[in-house]
């Protein structure tokens, strides 16, 4: 099968995000977000038209670069690039009205490429980050009501989720959340296990193998675990015993003082339908190479409560990942089946037998892109990576590219100047849909599959849809016979 249809075009660098997020209903309208320095929304009618177009300059945004639609299509979360104080550049996160357009709220978001996400219809999870050291901190995630004009000073509008820490100048990025409710589709076909041969990726928990083992001389309790590793530890370094640059004795440091500090995860009824909150981090160097994965509980899904940790104690203000799997690459693009039991990851991988002994220099990335399955259900990998797409810049201005599921396929941006579609069942590239530059997205219309949206830096969005739905759209339509020919016909 092969995608055709036209194109329409739009002036400025383009940065689309994600379609509609929920649109169960068959007759909300979609909608999408064209990104450039103004928001602009549109209608996905057979005549695709401009519903409303607002500047985000006046509020020091430099671009904006994704956006979400709630699940009942009723807000919009656009995600942009503010400038601070001295050309510093933070994210933020704006909420509007698709019933007014209004612009409800806006939040901060570090690092600006969190992008953020919608965790119920009226909240959102946004990032911040905290330097500890010169390769060490810790980012935060916030749960923020989407309507922030209350009434009373007592009503909260914001909760810290998480605070996670960071090693080895890595940072959280790119957070989604994953329903565990909408897990009801059959398994893909081509399943990992089939195929031998095939090196079947597991999500750890926490804790990785490949760490050292603690040493005897930790097995101490609570404080004076850490007081005396971290002695023991100097005390090799000053006698000569451990070679150590700066980068490493503070990753050494601050691994052994979240030892002590680090609250493990919640346990919950393994029958509960919780949700999960996933992102891209790493341990080992600043490009992303890992995906984290952290339950959200019911009780955590609201604002209520005690607010800034007020409720947890002093000796644990870090919390553990649930989950983590490492790509042993730089991954460029996350998505989620529509039923949110499929994670589809970009990833540009890193050289076999590879090791980063000096977390600013990762290792070179392939130019050909992975596109990695992992089943949420079962905590492994499964099917072969789809190949076809090509990005070419190297770690330090590599970029995100983003993509989409349908039902039946996936699609996904490249630099090669493509758009790629496959089917997700059977592994098959469809189609290559051609620009003139780099296609940073592409998004499914979440009523009709065979129709897809792609951005390009040639500063064009272009439309397609399958050949089929061509043929279906041009078909002509057969004339209705006259009642009164009819009648006539019929008494005779």
């Amino acid at each position: 099968m092969c995608w055709l249809l036209g194109w329409y075009a739009a002036n400025g660098r383009l940065y689309p995000g994600t379609s509609s997020y929920g649109g169960s209903s068959s007759t909300v309208t979609t909608r999408w977000l064209v990104m450039c320095p103004a928001t602009q929304i549109w209608s996905n009618d057979l005549t695709i038209s401009l519903l409303h177009s607002a500047d985000m300059r006046p509020y020091n945004w430099s671009y904006t670069q994704f956006s979400q639609f709630n699940q009942d299509d009723s807000l919009l979360l656009a995600s942009g690039v503010f400038l601070g104080p001295h050309n510093s550049s933070s994210g933020e996160i704006a909420v509007i009205s698709l019933d007014s357009f209004a612009l409800l709220s806006r939040v901060r978001n570090k690092p600006y490429d969190v992008f953020g996400c919608w965790l119920t219809e009226t909240s959102l999870i946004s990032g911040n980050l905290h330097r500890i050291g010169d390769i060490t901190s810790c980012s935060v995630l916030w749960l923020n009501n989407a309507f922030q004009d209350v009434e009373s000073e007592n009503v909260n509008v914001v909760k810290r989720l998480f605070k996670i820490q960071n090693l080895n100048a890595s940072t959280i990025r790119t957070v989604m959340v994953a329903d565990c409710s909408r897990f009801d589709s059959p398994d893909l076909l081509l399943d990992a296990g089939d195929q031998a041969g095939l090196p079947c990726r597991v999500f750890d928990l926490g804790g990785d193998s490949e760490e050292e083992a603690p040493d005897p001389g930790l097995h101490t309790s609570g404080s004076g675990r850490v007081k005396e590793g971290v002695r023991h530890m100097l005390d090799n370094v000053l006698d000569g015993h451990a070679q150590l640059t700066d980068c490493a004795l503070e990753t050494k440091v601050a691994e052994l003082l979240a030892q002590g500090h680090t609250k493990p995860p919640e346990c919950s009824d393994a029958d509960t339908r919780n949700k999960y909150l996933i992102f891209t981090t790493g341990c080992l160097t600043y490009s992303p190479h890992q995906i984290g994965i952290k339950q959200i509980l019911p009780h955590q899904m609201t604002t209520a409560g005690p607010v800034l940790g007020e409720g947890r104690g002093s000796d644990a203000f870090f919390d553990a990942l649930d989950h983590v799997i490492d790509v042993h690459g730089h991954i460029i693009g996350m998505g989620l089946s529509p039923d949110n039991r499929y994670l589809y990851v970009n990833s540009r991988a890193w050289p076999p037998g590879s090791v980063v002994v000096d977390p600013m220099q990762p290792p070179p990335i392939a130019e050909e892109i992975d596109l990695l399955v992992f089943d949420l259900k079962t905590m492994r990998e499964v099917k072969r990576a789809l190949r076809a797409h090509h990005a070419y810049t190297p770690n330090d201005e590599c970029f995100f590219i983003f993509l989409d599921v349908s039902r039946d396929f996936v699609a996904s941006g490249a630099e090669d100047r493509h758009g790629y579609i496959w089917d997700r069942h059977y592994n098959i590239c469809l189609a290559k849909l051609r620009h003139e530059d780099v296609v940073n997205s592409v998004v499914f219309s979440p009523q009709e599959q065979e129709l897809l949206l792609t951005a390009s830096d040639d500063a064009t969005i272009k439309a397609w849809r399958s050949p089929r739905t061509v043929r279906v759209l041009q078909a002509p339509r057969p004339r209705p016979r006259p009642f009164f020919s009819w009648f006539a016909s019929h008494r005779r």
